[in-house]
This record gives structure tokens, sequence and C-alpha cells, in this order.
């Protein structure tokens, strides 16, 4: 296995880890957004209004985008067990 392929097969997780978070993060930084504008224009600064929206934001992302990010995850592991047996030539 050369440099190339093991820097190749660390570029592609790094990719695949961010790719993976984008959803829960885009959904927690859409809802905890909006519910800043709200306590802007409503002006309530409880600073801990905007907690459970963004958790639950997070988790539903995570509900839709799971067969998604399943399937990536299950391609990149098929991919790096199929690259094991170059590993001892």
């Amino acid at each position: 296995m050369g440099q190339q392929m093991l820097l190749s097969l660390a570029r592609e997780a790094l990719l695949l880890m961010i790719l993976a978070s984008l959803p829960p993060i885009g959904a927690s930084l859409v809802v905890g957004f909006c519910m800043s504008l709200l306590q802007a224009t409503t002006q309530i600064q409880e600073s801990t209004l905007s907690v459970v929206p963004k958790l639950c934001a997070a988790v539903l992302a995570l509900v839709i985008a799971a067969p998604w990010i399943g399937a990536q995850l299950t391609r990149f592991t098929t991919q790096l067990l199929l690259a094991l047996p170059s590993v001892s030539a």
C-alpha cells in the first residue's frame, strides 16, 4: 500500500466525516438563527430557550439523513476492507 493510497483514504475519510456531520449541524444552524431572530424580535433574552429546538432539529436531520449516511459509511468501509489485502504486499 503506497503512501499515495493512504493519503487518498485519509482524505476520503475526512471528507466523509464532514459530509456526514453536515445535516445535523446545518439544521441546528438554521434553527438557531431563527430562534435568535425570534428572541431579538420579542426581546426575550433567555439563552437556554434555543437549546431544545436545536436539539430536535439535529435529531430530525439525523433521522432523515440516516439512510444516506449509512450508505456512505458502508461504501467507505467496504472500500477500506477491500484495500486491506494490499497492506501486506
